[in-house]
């Protein structure tokens, strides 16, 4: 697990005092204090990058501690544990989350967390914002009293794609500290990516289901475009999924994608190939054969269209993963 999320440059603290390391997080990540188990000596360690709107933290404390909080402000939480445990006292119940488990913290909510001697974790901080963007994305309602997170947990590997995308986030943070690039068009491309995996496979109140017609055929045709992304997907293909004219698919798209099938379709495409460059380090592949996987046959043109989704060539993306 820990060959994940974060690498020697994003390392802030090392073999430090704990006390340390949570003045640091209240001033970047969280307003908490902590409480330690009668050991002085417990030697920390943290990782801090920020990515827009983002901040992402590695922290071990070395030790069992108790961290106590009267909320996260505007902000959830995304917990990774990568070792050792953690548990969540709630009124009466006491929940303990384990390695490999990803749960999440509401920005309302009180915090009692005690960390195993041998805790360490993966903390995304997420404004509320991009979760609101992620449901507009999707086409959920957002409830009155915002968006809540029940207390259950899942695996992360059973959110697809989820532990590369987090992997891939941590790189472009470093790669952007480094001075190596800098890409703000990214930030919020991250955010809502992550935060509309997270609605869709960990409970909270948000309803996903749609009861209007002209978006349950709209969601059918992102279905569809997603199943099929790597093959040539044209207008024909989509009018026959929903039955209707060429001049209502289009209003379709004008609607609830502000932009024309084709557009979509091919801005989807250069996202999933954004993601198998940034994981390079994994696949090994070159962006030639991910380009023509993806349906791209003329390899100027596509180097022009990456960058202007992304901000970079693709061979610079490529480059950073590895």
């Amino acid at each position: 697990m820990q060959r994940y999320f974060m690498n020697e440059s994003s390392l802030v603290f090392k073999q430090a005092n704990p006390c340390l390391i949570s003045d640091y997080i209240n001033q970047h990540v969280g307003l908490h204090r902590i409480q330690l188990s009668g050991r002085s000596t417990l030697r920390s360690s943290l990782y801090h990058q920020k990515f827009g709107e983002l901040d992402l933290c590695r922290v071990r404390y070395g030790g069992e501690v108790q961290v106590l909080s009267p909320g996260l402000g505007g902000d959830y939480h995304a917990q990774v544990i990568l070792r050792g445990s953690c548990q969540l006292k709630q009124e009466q119940q006491l929940l303990r989350y384990t390695a490999g488990q990803v749960f999440l913290l509401n920005p309302s909510d009180e915090i009692d967390l005690i960390y195993s001697d041998d805790c360490e974790k993966f903390i995304l901080k997420i404004p509320q914002q991009a979760f609101e963007l992620a449901c507009a994305d999707n086409h959920w309602k957002v409830p009155a009293g915002g968006i809540r997170f029940a207390r259950n947990y899942t695996h992360l590997q059973e959110i697809s794609g989820l532990a590369g995308l987090l992997n891939t986030l941590c790189n472009e943070a470093e790669a952007e500290s480094e001075n190596l690039t800098r890409q703000p068009a990214l930030y919020g491309y991250y955010a809502r990516i992550i935060a509309s995996k997270l609605l869709a496979r960990l409970a909270s109140n948000i309803h996903q289901e749609s009861h209007c017609p002209q978006l349950a055929q709209f969601d059918k045709l992102t279905r569809y475009i997603e199943e099929n992304i790597k093959n040539d997907i044209d207008i024909h293909d989509l009018i026959r999924q929903v039955r209707s004219s060429e001049r209502s698919l289009y209003a379709l798209f004008e609607r609830y994608a502000n932009t024309s099938p084709k557009n979509f379709i091919k801005k989807r495409k250069l996202e999933h190939i954004h993601q198998c460059l940034s994981e390079h380090a994994r696949t090994g592949r070159n962006v030639t054969s991910i380009a023509l996987d993806y349906g791209f046959r003329h390899l100027g043109r596509f180097s022009e269209s990456y960058k202007e989704a992304f901000g970079v060539l693709p061979s610079e993306t490529l480059k950073k993963s590895s």
